[in-house]
Parts: C-alpha cells; sequence; structure tokens
C-alpha cells in the first residue's frame, strides 16, 4: 500500500492558474473522494498525480518517493477513467492484460494476476468476450480490472461511473466499496456526485475553483460545513437558507429575520457567540423540519414530491420557503395549513460577510 503527499501544488494552462498552493495528504489504505462542481479543478489535481499533466509548482510524494516529474508508468498507479477506453479488437482478458505484457511481465505472473482481478470483479465468464459483446456496466468493470491486474498502491478513478444509469452506479458502487473493503488499496476517486462520495468515501474533500474547501469524513463535512459553498453543495434536497441577524435576548442569542424568528439555545458556535446585529445566515436542513400539531410554526403546503422511501414537503411561512424531509407516512395535500418545527440543535449560521461557519 501506499500514501499520496501533495504539498504546495501548482498547476497552470497557460495564463491560467487552475490550481496553486494545494496541500493534501492521503493515507495509505484510504478511499479519499473529490468532491465539487464541475471545473473546480478535481480532475486537474488527480491528473496531476497521476502524471498525466505537468505541474508548475510544488511537489507530488507517492508511498514516500517523490514522482513530480516521474513519467506515469514509473508512479505505480492504476487509474480509471470516465470513458472505458477499451480496446475493441481485443478481448477482456487481453485488455486487463496488456499494459502488463507491454511492461515484458512473465507470462505465468500475468495469468495469475488476470485470474484473481477476474475473480473479484466477477469477470470470468466474461474473458474471451469483446468491449462489444459487453453491457456497460460490464466493461466498466474491464476498466477497473485493468488497473487493478497492476497491484498498483494508489488507484485513481476520474468520475468512472458517471456514464451509466442510476442502477448501475448503485450496483458499481456498491462493487467499489466492497472491493476496497477487501484490497484495502489506497483509492482517489473524482465525482460530482455526492452520493458517490457519502457513500464511498472515508474522507471527502470539497474542492471549489482550484482550492480545497474542507476535508473531512462524510457525516461531518454533511453536519458540520465549514462554509456557505459546502452546506449549500451537499444535500438534496439544498439546505434551507435564511438572511438575518444576530439579536439578544434575556435566555441568550437569537436568529431574527424578518421572516423567520429562531432563539439559539442549545447552538453549539465554533467559537464566541458573535455580537448583537451580527448579519448571519441560517442553515436548515430539510431532514431537521418536523411537520407535526406540536410545532411552534406554522405554515401552509405548498407542494408534496412523493420521493418512494420518503416526501419532500415544501412549506409557505410568510414569504419564507422551506424544504422539509418527511419518512413516516404523512397525509398532507397542497395549500394545507399545517404546524411544524425545526431542529434548533443541528441547524447552522454562517457569517454573511466571510460565509464561514459561526
Amino acid at each position: 500500500m501506499s500514501g499520496v503527499l501533495v504539498r504546495d501544488l501548482g498547476i497552470r494552462f497557460g495564463s491560467h492558474e487552475v490550481i496553486r498552493g494545494l496541500d493534501l495528504e492521503v493515507d495509505e489504505g484510504e478511499f479519499l473522494v473529490l468532491l465539487g462542481p464541475s471545473g473546480c479543478g478535481k480532475s486537474t489535481l488527480l491528473h496531476g498525480i497521476a502524471g498525466l499533466i505537468d505541474v508548475t509548482e510544488g511537489s507530488v510524494q507517492i508511498a514516500g518517493q517523490d514522482m513530480t516529474h516521474a513519467d506515469p508508468s514509473e508512479r505505480g498507479i492504476g487509474m480509471v477513467f470516465q470513458s472505458y477506453a477499451l480496446y475493441p479488437t481485443m478481448t477482456v482478458e487481453r485488455n486487463m492484460s496488456f499494459g502488463l505484457r507491454v511492461a515484458g511481465m512473465d507470462r505465468a505472473e500475468i495469468t495469475r494476476r488476470v485470474a484473481r482481478t477476474a475473480q473479484l470483479l466477477q469477470l470470468e465468464p466474461l474473458l474471451q468476450r469483446k468491449p462489444a459483446q459487453l453491457s456497460g456496466g460490464q466493461r466498466q468493470r474491464v476498466a477497473i480490472g485493468r488497473a487493478l491486474v497492476r497491484e498498483a498502491g494508489v488507484c485513481l478513478f476520474d468520475e468512472p461511473l458517471s456514464n451509466l444509469d442510476a442502477k448501475l452506479r448503485t450496483e458499481l458502487r456498491r462493487e467499489l466499496k466492497l472491493l476496497h473493503k477487501r484490497l484495502r488499496s489506497t483509492i482517489i476517486y473524482v465525482t460530482h456526485d455526492q452520493v458517490e462520495a457519502m457513500t464511498l468515501a472515508t474522507r471527502i474533500v470539497v474542492m471549489r475553483a482550484g482550492k480545497i474547501q474542507q476535508i473531512g469524513a462524510p457525516s461531518e463535512v454533511y453536519e458540520r460545513p465549514d462554509n456557505l459553498f459546502v452546506a449549500g453543495f451537499l444535500g438534496a434536497p439544498a439546505m434551507n437558507f435564511v438572511e438575518g441577524v444576530i439579536t439578544a435576548r434575556p435566555g441568550g442569542p437569537a436568529f431574527s429575520s424578518p421572516r423567520l424568528d429562531l432563539d439559539l439555545a442549545g447552538h453549539r458556535f465554533t467559537g464566541a457567540p458573535p455580537a448583537a446585529g451580527t448579519p448571519v445566515v441560517l442553515g436548515v436542513r430539510p431532514e431537521q423540519v418536523h411537520i407535526g400539531a406540536d410545532g411552534d410554526l406554522a405554515g401552509t403546503v405548498q407542494l408534496v414530491e412523493p420521493m418512494g422511501n420518503h416526501q419532500v414537503v415544501w412549506i409557505a411561512h410568510g414569504e419564507l420557503s422551506l424544504a422539509a424531509v418527511v419518512h413516516e407516512p404523512l397525509a398532507v395535500q397542497a395549500d394545507e395549513s399545517i404546524r411544524f418545527s425545526i431542529e434548533r440543535r443541528r441547524i447552522c449560521l454562517f457569517d454573511q460577510r466571510s460565509e464561514l461557519r459561526l
């Protein structure tokens, strides 16, 4: 196994600076997911680690060795791309063994590696087929197998599931998670799909405009986002946001706005509570909005979205529109008056100016 260490990395294309001064440490055996919107630099970072593009400054270490300017073939990595990139005239077995044959590896060792990887990925019945005879999911498993037969310490995945339909993505996500559990190899995985990130990662790196916004376990990044961008990017439906100010009350600080007032008793601030009058943004996850007759807030149902195992209920509270996720059976209809409450202890507060968590 191998870890990856990136220090003060900079990547520039002509006058356009994509990444600047980026630091990242990936532990051995970790499943690290680079998550962010299109154009944020996550694939560029991955390609810089792989040696597919030149870095402008900084260093890349793999397994303790400086690989900043080494060829991709010298870095001891396996890589899986968004497109399958399989050779159409070769069988599955030949596709998987191609890199090993080019490297001049002993035939018996090639056979052993291909057989072991085919067993892991359930490709044994398909070894003599060609790519045109395979489904999309099977082709992607072959592409993953081609990376695994290298028995590299580090595997890099560049949005490998984005071309698959929803059912196949779910199946392959599960297979990748189980595969990592068995092999314990170091995986760096790029995606813009937050469901993939939350289900696969041991840690998530959220990126924006070439910079890391937050690194942490999926639950930590979701429950305690460091800033407004991370809070708004993670979650479906997205977090509810309300602008307001901090007010001082006898029982402690409170959030106040023309559309919503909440006491902040029990809220865990990251530091000292902000002064009264500080402009803030209140963030509430939809699952923190609870509909029930004992709720302390009144609203009207705008829309109900059935989602199978849950419902998304949109609530009008004055001029404010809030999304609520309801898992238990709930018979509500549009235009119905309801009572609801907000789970105060789990809300997020952000400074309006800096957009940082308070």
